[in-house]
């Protein structure tokens, strides 16, 4: 069986929506994989209720109780492996996980790590994408569903969704569309990947 881990920091509605649609589109039967386990870095993070509601394992790994990024990426990393094995290793999705990753992480999960970015990349990689998407008169903005390299949100690109920006947007109005596809296309990519694995 092929283990699906998801790290989150949040609410975990992308997560919410891979959940759902692993169970409904019967991933377990037709790709030989189920979401295995959801790690959060917050105790807090109310993705976890929702993960624990679906019989799915939760941990909470504390970021700030390491005295250094290498040490948590190298406890996160022992945990998530613990949902593995060596003839079907974890794929790791990153859905709403607030950290930076080291090098030596991303390596180690390099072609099985996925993150998902709301905008358009290579447009707007970083924070405060809808606003600044707003702000540079686009027409368009969007989401990207990408593989994780080292660089900052500039993986190969697996899959993105166009929303148009409308006349008189706020950040927060464009963030809600934009939110309504990066739940239809990253459960999509993360099947399109399953099914080539």
């Amino acid at each position: 069986m092929k283990s699906i881990v998801i790290l989150i920091s949040g609410g975990g509605s992308n997560m919410a929506a891979i959940v759902r649609t692993a169970e409904r589109d019967g991933w377990q039967g037709r790709y030989g994989a189920k979401v295995a386990a959801v790690i959060s870095n917050k105790a807090d993070a109310k993705g976890l209720a929702f993960a624990r509601q679906q019989g799915i394992a939760t941990e909470v790994l504390d970021h700030k109780a390491f005295v250094s990024r290498d040490a948590f990426d190298a406890a996160l990393m022992a945990l998530i492996d613990r949902f593995g094995n060596p003839s079907a290793p974890v794929l790791l999705v990153l859905a709403g996980f607030m950290r930076i990753l080291t090098p030596a992480f991303v390596q180690h999960y390099a072609g099985r790590l996925l993150n998902i970015h709301p905008s358009l990349l290579p447009a707007f990689p970083g924070l405060h994408t809808h606003q600044r998407a707003i702000e540079a008169g686009c027409k368009f903005a969007g989401a990207t569903v990408h593989l994780v390299t080292a660089e900052l949100d500039h993986g190969p690109i697996l899959a993105q969704a166009v929303v148009p920006v409308l006349p008189g947007d706020t950040a927060d109005a464009l963030a809600a569309r934009v939110l309504t596809q990066e739940h239809l296309i990253y459960p999509g990519a993360i099947a399109d990947l399953l099914s080539k694995k």
